[in-house]
């Protein structure tokens, strides 16, 4: 009877064994759950943010505005207008009046149209303020030309400066000096003019 209760013990060097065994699958476990947080997963880059086009708005856009040749009548001249097409941004009138008057001193387009402004003028400055409209020319403006000649490139610019306001004043100056005189010839000009004070002193 005491030989078959020693029989059912375990020996010491089989528990010995098995508590190795459990240390061993322990610290597998824990050395490879040190390495998943060592190396979390990869994370998927998120994507990368459009960037805005640039608004139209601020490369201009196109804008009406009129310049004044001069048709031959036969017995004289007359100013007509021709609608043209001016880079602005919103309704900046600075802008469109400095679009036509650098297709105005361009030259006209068509061969019914003509105008006395000598080749060369160029545009020096233009600008609306509270007392009118003011056009800075190129000394080359003064060249040239009879009274007719000078007349019809007077009309030209105040006709194209009051094209947004037709009751507007213009003052007319060369190399940032107002024009009193223009030509050999002397012709006077009374500023600031406006379209009645031009057909009514200076015949075409």
């Amino acid at each position: 009877m005491k030989e078959q209760q020693g029989s059912n013990r375990i020996s010491p060097g089989i528990i010995a064994a098995m508590t190795a065994a459990v240390i061993a699958v322990a610290g597998s476990v824990t050395f490879f759950a040190s390495k998943s947080d060592k190396n979390p997963p990869a994370q998927i880059p998120a994507p990368a943010e459009t960037q805005p086009q640039q608004s139209t708005n601020q490369l201009g856009t196109e804008r009406n505005a009129e310049v004044f040749w001069l048709q031959n009548t036969g017995n004289g001249f007359k100013l007509v207008p021709q609608i043209v097409q001016v880079k602005a941004l919103g309704n900046s009138s600075n802008q469109i009046l400095e679009g036509a008057f650098q297709q105005l001193l361009a030259g006209p387009t068509e061969n019914t149209e003509t105008t006395t402004i000598p080749k060369g003028t160029k545009l020096l400055g233009v600008k609306t303020a509270n007392d009118g409209v003011h056009v800075n020319l190129s000394e080359e403006f003064e060249s040239g030309g009879g009274s007719s000649s000078m007349m019809g490139r007077v009309g030209q610019v105040v006709y194209t400066a009051t094209a947004l306001d037709k009751n507007a004043k213009v003052y007319i100056e060369v190399n940032g000096k107002p024009l009193e005189i223009l030509g050999g010839e002397g012709l006077e000009l009374e500023q600031p003019l406006t379209r009645e004070s031009f057909d009514k002193n200076y015949s075409l």
